[in-house]
């Protein structure tokens, strides 16, 4: 059985244009990538959790924020490590500066016996949605099509 994530992307329009948070990974391994290393935020289901409960949770775990509004379902993709991710959209206006993100811990550098804390998030940033196709891991590249569809069915503005 497939590992399975759970995760949320929020949205706004600014200016006429559809805008997505998206948020970069923590960590020495993706320190210096940037195209294609972005990501909704997301986590893992526990045993026995809706992907819902699961996107909300880690939502707020990952990010310090509160979690307003209702979600819009955006359907699942597989990434290339194949991990299902279930996606949901929430309009919302965070601002990437008030971010706080947990943290892990791992050995680093690899071998040294140094057990680091690091954070699961780096930073957030708002992205124009052309923007952040290039940004987004790619298998998640079909939530912005999704969400996009979505808001147009919705007349959401």
């Amino acid at each position: 059985m497939p590992r399975r994530s759970a995760g949320i992307l929020p949205f706004r329009h600014r200016g006429g244009n559809l805008e997505v948070l998206l948020v970069h990974p923590g960590g020495p391994f993706w320190r210096n990538r940037d195209e294609g290393a972005w990501s909704i935020v997301k986590g893992e289901l526990a045993p026995d959790e809706t992907p819902e409960a699961a996107a909300r949770r880690e939502f707020a775990e990952e990010t310090g924020w509160t979690l307003e509004g209702e979600l819009i379902p955006l359907g699942e993709v597989r990434q290339a490590g194949g991990k299902v991710v279930t996606g949901f959209a929430v309009a919302a206006d965070y601002d990437p500066e008030t971010l706080c993100s947990n943290t892990f811990d791992m050995e680093w550098p690899p071998r040294s016996g140094q057990i680091r804390a690091f954070p699961e998030i780096d930073g957030a940033h708002w992205f124009l949605a052309a923007q952040a196709e290039e940004k987004l891991i790619p298998a998640q590249r079909q939530f912005l099509s999704r969400l996009q569809t979505a808001i147009n069915g919705f007349n959401i503005k």
